[in-house]
């Protein structure tokens, strides 16, 4: 079991950038032991501190990455775990490409940005972004049954999903807000490190 530092710095590897309470979340630890972790992990240069937000040194980089295949050994081993992340993959591919047809539409032929001045159009993609949602949330379970730690990243998929169901477009993709495909890039990054793969381009 990875220990509090371990599981910190790994969730500063996600966040980027994050506030304590968000790497805390990420990290499954109490706000106390994430406090403490991460008090320790500044003082030792680990991590950085900028104006509250916090974010790996190039040292904690190297740390984090190395203790990988000691942390998570028990995941890598996991094969409910790794056939999980295998099925993820596959809707990952399907996720990009709605993603692709929220971010463009096409106009005579040639994809051109999407202004989202067309609702029936978002409509259309958001209701095929909740079908993708009802698809994934059975590998997303058994994700979780192996690391109830990933259970956060369930909360906020459903939590970004209902939002832009009720019609704030935002929380399809916006990189500014946990938008439903900015925490899917987060959980996919978690499990690549975890699992000590690499996000193909």
């Amino acid at each position: 079991m990875a220990n509090s530092m371990h599981r910190l710095m790994h969730g500063a590897a996600i966040m980027k950038n994050g506030s304590l309470a968000d790497i805390g979340a990420v990290s499954g630890l109490s706000a106390g032991d994430a406090t403490t972790a991460m008090d320790s992990a500044v003082t030792t240069g680990r991590v950085l501190d900028v104006d509250g937000k916090y974010m790996l040194s190039p040292a904690g980089h190297m740390i984090v990455s190395a203790e990988y295949s000691r942390f998570c050994a028990h995941l890598r081993a996991d094969q409910d775990f790794v056939g999980a992340y295998a099925r993820f993959e596959s809707v990952n591919h399907d996720l990009k490409q709605l993603i692709t047809r929220w971010q463009t539409i096409d106009i005579g032929g040639k994809p051109v940005a999407n202004d989202h001045s067309d609702a029936d159009y978002d409509n259309e993609v958001i209701a095929k972004l909740g079908n993708l949602h009802e698809r994934f949330e059975p590998i997303l379970d058994a994700i979780i049954r192996s690391d109830a730690r990933y259970a956060i990243y369930k909360f906020k998929l459903t939590a970004a999903l209902e939002k832009a169901e009720d019609g704030d477009i935002n929380w399809v993709s916006d990189a500014r807000t946990a938008s439903y495909h900015t925490v899917w890039f987060e959980l996919h990054e978690d499990l690549l490190r975890v699992l000590g793969r690499v996000r193909e381009e």
